[in-house]
């Protein structure tokens, strides 16, 4: 397997762009949006997170085997995050007895 090499101008320009999205993130959190200030942070950080993976972790130039694995993480932080959310979303349809 070739190890592939990324120029130092490229890990400048997603280091730049990890320095904006965190101040994005923290220029949301001052701004009141309701209730997608939550949603709107979560997605800063999922483009954080692909950011960090795909550059300084190398996973764009790693084998199939590696995609696939971290496909599956990410679909089972999916499953994880929909059975929290049901379980959130469902507080208080049954009713606490003496309230």
């Amino acid at each position: 397997m070739s190890e592939h090499i990324d120029s130092v101008k490229t890990y400048a320009l997603v280091f730049a762009a990890l320095i904006f999205a965190t101040l994005a993130t923290t220029a949301v959190a001052f701004v009141d949006l309701g209730p997608f200030s939550v949603v709107v942070a979560l997605v800063i950080a999922v483009c954080k997170m692909l950011l960090v993976a795909l550059f300084f972790m190398h996973v764009r130039h790693s084998t199939k085997l590696t995609r696939l694995v971290l496909l599956g993480a990410l679909m089972w932080l999916g499953i994880l995050i929909l059975l929290t959310l049901t379980d959130f979303s469902t507080r208080g349809v049954l009713g606490v007895p003496g309230r």
